[in-house]
């Protein structure tokens, strides 16, 4: 039978970090940023929150593009705006490829397979959204040692709608409202514009601070968890849909 408790979490950046991003990003180019006065994690963030708008601007205009193709895209203009005035000569496109694929190997957080499995043996259904690419996202959840099924496992690449359009969150929404017996589910990110857009959906959000540690409230909205910690922040879900 299936669990009328259902929790549906993002992924990369919230149950994965990107660490081994940043250590490509090190290996590769480490010391000529370094010269140029820029820490390797500054240009990974920008780089990556570049990409995601771009990637958000792209579905927004109709033009839906995978995300490892944006990423890849905007690179050298990330570095450009960092300030290296010749970036294709600063990185090579051997460096870059390197790079990319420190998104092959990221792996969970801390605390990130305890707390699926504390909502599991509270006798919720746990479902991954991802705006990556499926295959790939589920390795993670597989080298981790978390059995997912792929039915449990979404990607905005199947609908061609990126998150955070509404309209990305709608049909996993309707399908588990039908599960959860006409109570929201739950949506937990570390991305507050990804979890604060799910709740305007109509989810109740939960958000860990893990990723970028000032929630915003002022901008994104209210929520129903805030948490520091990914499994203090599965407590609190267990412990208020207990309640209800």
């Amino acid at each position: 039978m299936a669990s009328s408790k259902n929790v549906v979490f993002d992924v990369v950046g919230t149950l994965v970090s990107y660490d081994q991003v940043f250590a490509a990003i090190d290996t590769q180019l480490g010391d000529r940023l370094r010269a140029e006065g820029i820490k390797p994690q500054l240009l990974g963030n920008a780089w990556i929150d570049t990409a995601e708008r771009e990637y958000t601007n792209l579905s927004l205009s109709g033009k839906y593009t995978i995300f490892a193709e944006v990423s890849r895209a905007v690179f050298y203009r990330v570095l450009w705006m960092a300030g290296i005035a010749e970036p294709r000569a600063f990185a090579s496109s051997e460096d870059l490829e390197l790079i990319m694929q420190g998104f092959d190997s990221l792996t969970m957080r801390p605390g990130a397979v305890e707390c699926v499995q504390k909502l599991r043996d509270a006798g919720f259904t746990v479902w991954a959204f991802t705006a990556g690419d499926r295959t790939r996202v589920g390795a993670y959840f597989q080298t981790a040692g978390i059995e997912l099924s792929s039915e449990n496992l979404l990607s905005c690449d199947s609908d061609g709608v990126g998150k955070p359009e509404p309209a990305a969150y709608r049909p996993l929404l309707e399908r588990l409202l039908a599960k959860n017996e006409g109570k929201p589910p739950w949506f937990a990110a570390a991305h507050m514009w990804d979890v604060s857009a799910a709740r305007r959906t109509g989810f109740k959000g939960a958000y860990c601070t893990v990723l970028e540690k000032e929630p915003l409230q002022e901008l994104f909205g209210e929520m129903d968890v805030i948490e520091d910690t990914l499994p203090a922040m599965v407590d609190r879900i267990i412990a208020i849909q207990a309640s209800d």
